[in-house]
């Protein structure tokens, strides 16, 4: 769920401020409202101006995530939102680019804009004629967009400079997956680098400029180590197949039986398998669902077998063992299914697949520690736990 407020929206996506916004909204109207010139200039005026500085920095930040959207959507991706908070801006866009040559694009809009609104206002500024204030307004501003421009470019994840590096080497090495990973360690590696030297910084010389240089850091460290296990997650989905995933807990019901039987023996207890398949002579007839025998009339359960009832195999949404796990998940999520049927080479029934074995297989592999109750949790309600983007990374895998 979106955190902040939703104060609109943008050429139609939605725009919110997190609460850490309003925190940067007052820092910066101070440092600039307070600048013993502009208060000797323009007195009280001073703190509106710093005001407007603050309101036209985040304008420009806007412009940037804006950048970054625009051509996304370009390229067919869906742009969830924008929010601006404390560390600037972010547009929650719903999948990666399909090529390196397109995540390069959307990567770079951002400072390019930033660039053009420097450019800008640069020209506007030596040409036109403005009053003192707000000639002294536009030169910060042109500035700052400067500053996000040069900073943006630094080639370590979560910043812009990180995407096109991660473009590059997911062109060099033809993997979005090593791509991600490099930029994310280049991102740890610097962000590190960033607090060590403004600690050393602030201990020789105390400064209020330095703790913001560490706290910046500390940003860079925690969102390059979360572009880290999005690598992590994407090359384990890349490896393992339907048959990493399966769940034999399901039941082969005679197909010969009645229908009544099979309601008092079987759905009438209180733990049920997670899906029934009648069989007789050999032969797979198909799928029994509560849903099938619930729609028919209950004085024809003592004269009616399960044969007649099940859905065939080839009519009901099947995967095959060695289909690959992010399409498995495309198809639960396309589908809107709570479990899928997996077929050995030869149809036979393997068992089904549900997203709590989907995440129960992923932490196996990644030797993640998540306990059975969280796992049946998942399986009862059909979703995956809050910040497991495991749906978009299937979808990103498989485009």
């Amino acid at each position: 769920m979106q955190s902040g407020w939703r104060i609109g929206s943008i050429l139609g996506i939605p725009l919110f401020l997190d609460t850490s916004w309003f925190i940067i909204l007052l820092l910066v109207t101070f440092a600039y409202g307070s600048d013993p010139n502009w208060q000797s200039a323009w007195g009280m005026s001073a703190w509106a101006v710093g005001f407007a500085l603050a309101l036209l920095l985040f304008t420009s930040v806007l412009l940037h995530e804006l950048g970054h959207s625009l051509v996304a959507r370009s390229q067919g991706i869906q742009v969830n939102s924008i929010t601006l908070f404390l560390f600037g801006g972010i547009a929650a866009i719903e999948k990666e680019s399909r090529t390196p040559g397109q995540a390069f694009q959307v990567a770079i809009a951002g400072p390019l804009v930033s660039l053009g609104l420097y450019l800008g206002l640069t020209l506007l500024i030596r040409l036109a004629t403005l009053p003192l204030m707000v000639q002294t307004v536009l030169v910060n501003v042109a500035q700052i967009n400067l500053v996000l421009t040069l900073f943006n470019l630094i080639p370590g994840l979560p910043l812009d400079g990180g995407q096109v590096l991660k473009a590059a080497i997911w062109k060099a090495t033809q993997s979005r997956v090593k791509g991600i990973r490099w930029a994310a360690r280049t991102g740890q590696f610097l962000g590190w680098g960033a607090i060590g030297l403004g600690v050393l910084a602030y201990l020789a010389q105390p400064s209020l400029d330095l703790i913001w240089i560490v706290l910046v850091g500390g940003f860079a460290v925690r969102n390059a180590a979360a572009y880290g296990r999005v690598a992590d997650l994407q090359d384990t989905l890349e490896r393992l197949t339907a048959a990493d995933a399966v769940s034999r807990e399901f039941r082969v019901i005679d197909a010969t039986q009645m229908v009544r039987h099979f309601a008092e023996e079987y759905l009438l207890q209180t733990e049920r398998a997670p899906a029934y398949f009648a069989a007789s002579d050999g032969r797979y007839r198909g799928l029994i669902t509560l849903e099938a025998v619930q729609q028919l009339e209950r004085g024809t359960w003592d004269t009616t077998s399960l044969q007649a009832i099940a859905q065939p195999l080839d009519s009901i949404p099947v995967v095959y063992e060695q289909t690959p796990l992010a399409d498995v998940i495309n198809q639960l999520e396309q589908e809107s299914l709570k479990r899928i049927t997996v077929l050995t080479p030869a149809d036979a029934v393997a068992g089904v697949i549900d997203r709590g074995d989907i995440v129960r297989a992923m932490a196996q592999t990644m030797n993640l520690s998540i306990s059975e109750a969280l796992i049946q949790r998942i399986k009862e309600e059909g979703e995956y736990p809050a910040g497991l983007k495991l749906a978009s990374l299937a979808k990103t895998l498989t485009e």
